[in-house]
């Protein structure tokens, strides 16, 4: 499918496409930005763009450090707050901020756009700005679609107007993600939440709520397991959305790693994004209890995760 056919099935871009290049012409971000940024009321110029390139810092707890960090939470916070030099950043930069991030080389990915309402002044330091961005529907059907060149990383922000020739390598379709069989089941805890929430899991979803089962969770910063189960009505998709929604699914020992109580307060901490979640063995809905707990027994003691794992029974 070429670009211009994926940007025609959205009902919300019928512009970009009558505003895209002749055949045989480059698709720019300029005639993204143009096209859509017309069926706006008001009108969204180029002038009224800035574009901001975030990279991955995996080392730096106050960055991005992957792709689980990209959430709307996460993402906020770290853009609304600038330097105050104007060599770091526009003194009055525009009302819309369009977040790009690192996708591989010389690739960048839509994630999303802010509306700016403006500095809040009452919280400035002396060596940060912070601002009032509120998430905005513009540009939202490319969102995690659109792939541009970005050729030089150094410069992270750039105003449209200046950035309106680079190319469009890829606007993406949202086709279902296939689900490839149970022995096949590997998820990073990013995953994890992305299988729960997003329709382009359906298969994912409709699969594991349908049988019950033993699973692993490995922790990738040191290679120690938790061996659990999914019966009755739960199921594994039960059980695994949980984890999705709080980390720990209340388990002891992953629950200790949740939470930091140093200073005798606890404190929510994301050690789950260093999870893996796999499948050891499924059974059927109809699989008694006893023949499920049996197998997470023997799963325990074959893996060792009481004595060198996060089971804690």
């Amino acid at each position: 499918m070429s670009d211009l056919e994926s940007l025609a099935m959205e009902p919300s871009v019928e512009t970009v496409a009558a505003t895209a290049p002749a055949v045989g012409a480059s698709l720019t971000l300029g005639h993204v930005l143009s096209g859509m940024g017309a069926d706006r009321e008001p009108a969204v110029r180029s002038e009224d763009v800035l574009l901001i390139r975030h990279a991955f810092r995996p080392d730096d707890a106050t960055a991005l450090r992957g792709p689980e960090d990209l959430t709307e939470a996460r993402v906020l916070a770290y853009t609304r707050e600038q330097g105050l030099s104007a060599r770091q950043f526009p003194t009055d930069p525009p009302r819309y901020w369009v977040i790009l991030v690192a996708d591989g080389k010389r690739r960048s990915r839509l994630w999303g756009t802010f509306e700016n309402h403006g500095e809040l002044t009452s919280e400035r330091t002396q060596e940060n700005r912070f601002f009032d961005l509120r998430l905005s529907s513009f540009l939202g059907p490319l969102n995690d679609r659109l792939v541009v060149e970005w050729a030089s990383p150094r410069n992270w922000h750039r105003r449209a107007v200046s950035a309106a020739d680079l190319p469009v390598l890829e606007i993406a379709d949202r086709d279902k993600v296939p689900f490839l069989g149970f022995d096949r089941v590997r998820l990073s805890y990013h995953e994890l939440c992305d299988m729960v929430d997003n329709p382009r899991y359906a298969d994912w979803c409709a699969a594991l709520r349908e049988v019950q089962g033993i699973y692993l969770i490995t922790d990738s910063t040191n290679g120690k397991q938790y061996v659990g189960k999914a019966d009755g009505t739960q199921r594994i998709l039960g059980r695994w959305t949980t984890y999705a929604r709080d980390g720990h699914g209340g388990n002891v020992e992953l629950r200790s790693l949740a939470y930091d109580s140093a200073g005798g307060e606890a404190i929510k901490t994301d050690h789950a994004r260093h999870f893996i979640f796999s499948l050891l063995r499924v059974f059927g809905p109809s699989t008694p209890s006893t023949e499920v707990d049996a197998a997470e027994s023997h799963y325990k003691k074959a893996l060792m995760t009481r004595e060198f794992g996060l089971n804690r029974n």
